[in-house]
C-alpha cells in the first residue's frame, strides 16, 4: 500500500471537503479513528464558525486532520448578469414563497479567506488544502512554519506547475468526474465543458510534470479505483460522493437519497446554483435555469441560497443543488468509518491481484 504523504494517515483516503454542511466534524472524526484523512471544509462560514468546527472536530479525535479554504475570486462579475438571472428566478421565488434578497451581493467574493488563514496560523491544524487558486508563497511559508502540510488543488498541468513553484506540499488532482465544483484557479465560461480531462490521465500528465505528491480525485468509489490510481502515480485518493451518503454525513437526507434514487440517472456540470461550474445530478432546477446562469461566482451562489433552503425545507430535491460524482449510482450508506475499512480491504485484494496476475506471452 502506498506511503501516505507526511506519514498523515494510515490508509491512502482522503474524505473531501464539501463545503455546504456535508463536511462535518463526525464525519471527519469518523474517517480519521478509522484510518484515512478526514477534512472540514472552510468554505461558505465564518472565520468562527471554521474555528469553532474544529474545536468540535479535536474533541472527537486526537488523529490528523485537515481544512480546505476557497480562495478569493477576484475576477470581474457583470451586475447586470446577475440581475438578469434574479429575473430568471423570479418563477422559483413565487413556488416556493420566497423573495431574493436585494442587498448587493457583487462584493462577496473573498468568503472571509484572510480571517480564516490567520486563524489557521495562529492556530496550526494538520493539513490545510486550497480551491479555486493558490496562496501566496509567504503564506505557504507561514503555513509550514507553522507545522501544517499544505495541499493545492489543480485541475491541469499549468496549475500543478503553479502550485510546485509556488511552495505547495502536495497537489489534488482533481478530474472533470468529481462532483461539487471543479476547483479551476481561473474561471473561463469559454471553456465550459472543453477543459477537463479524465482522472487516470490527468494524473498521468501531472505525474510526469512535477515532483509532488500526488491526491487523485474525481469519481472514485470503490477500493479497486483507488488502487489503479495509486498504479498510476497517486500517493491517495480523495472521495467526496462515497461519503456523502454516510450517516455522519451532514447532508440533507433527500441528497443522500437521491444518489441512489432512480429518478436522477445522470450528473452534469452546470453553472445554475452558484455562478461556477460544478457537477451534480439532473434536476428540474438545473435544466430550467442552467442555460442562463452567468459566471458569477460566488454571487450566485448567494443569490440561490434562499431557493435551495425553501426547497429543502418543502422536501423538493428538484430544486436542490444535489453535488455528486459520476460514481454516485455506487454510494454505499454504511458508517463512515466501516467504508474506509471496506475501501481499504478493496484496495488491498485489488493490488494484490495486480502483482499475482499472470503476465501472458506475445504471439
Amino acid at each position: 500500500m502506498s506511503s501516505a504523504p507526511n506519514g498523515l494517515f494510515a490508509y491512502p483516503i482522503v474524505q473531501a471537503p464539501m463545503a455546504g454542511g456535508a463536511s462535518c466534524p463526525p464525519l471527519a472524526a469518523a474517517v480519521c479513528e478509522a484510518g484515512g484523512l478526514g477534512f472540514l471544509a472552510g468554505g461558505y462560514k465564518t472565520a468562527d464558525g471554521m474555528f469553532q468546527e474544529i474545536k468540535r472536530l479535536r474533541a472527537l479525535t486526537r488523529c490528523p486532520f485537515g481544512v480546505n479554504l476557497f480562495m478569493p475570486q477576484s475576477g470581474y462579475v457583470d451586475p447586470a448578469a446577475v440581475e438578469a438571472y434574479r429575473g430568471q428566478l423570479a418563477g422559483e421565488a413565487n413556488w416556493y414563497e420566497i423573495s431574493l434578497a436585494e442587498e448587493d451581493i457583487i462584493g462577496t467574493s473573498d468568503d472571509g479567506y484572510d480571517a480564516k488563514l490567520a486563524i489557521l496560523i495562529e492556530d496550526p491544524v494538520p493539513v490545510v488544502s486550497f480551491t479555486f487558486g493558490l496562496p501566496s508563497p509567504a503564506a505557504l511559508t507561514c503555513l509550514r512554519k507553522a507545522g501544517t502540510y499544505t495541499i493545492a488543488t489543480v485541475t491541469c498541468v499549468e496549475e500543478a506547475r503553479a502550485a510546485q513553484a509556488a511552495g505547495a506540499d502536495a497537489v489534488c488532482v482533481q478530474g472533470m468526474e468529481a462532483g461539487g465544483h471543479q476547483g479551476t484557479h481561473r474561471d473561463d465560461p469559454q471553456a465550459d465543458g472543453t477543459a477537463s480531462l479524465g482522472l487516470l490521465a490527468l494524473v498521468a500528465q501531472v505525474r510526469e510534470a512535477v515532483a509532488l505528491p500526488i491526491i487523485a480525485a474525481g469519481g472514485l468509489m470503490r477500493g479497486s479505483q483507488i488502487a489503479a490510481l495509486l498504479a498510476a502515480g497517486a500517493e491517495a485518493a480523495q472521495l467526496g460522493t462515497a461519503f456523502l451518503a454516510c450517516p455522519e454525513s451532514g447532508a440533507h437526507p433527500l441528497h443522500k437519497k437521491a444518489l441512489t434514487d432512480p429518478l436522477f440517472v445522470r450528473t452534469e456540470m452546470t453553472r445554475a446554483f452558484s455562478g461556477r461550474p460544478a457537477r451534480g445530478l439532473v434536476n428540474r432546477f438545473m435544466r430550467e435555469h442552467g442555460p442562463y446562469a452567468p459566471a458569477a461566482y460566488p454571487q450566485v451562489h448567494h443569490l440561490t441560497a434562499p431557493l435551495r433552503k425553501a426547497a429543502a425545507a418543502a422536501g423538493d430535491p428538484q430544486g436542490m443543488a444535489l453535488w455528486a460524482g459520476q460514481g454516485h449510482r455506487l454510494a454505499r450508506t454504511m458508517p463512515a468509518g466501516e467504508l474506509v475499512e471496506v475501501l481499504a480491504a478493496e484496495l488491498t485484494a485489488a493490488q494484490h491481484a495486480l502483482k499475482t496476475m499472470p503476465m501472458r506471452s506475445a504471439s
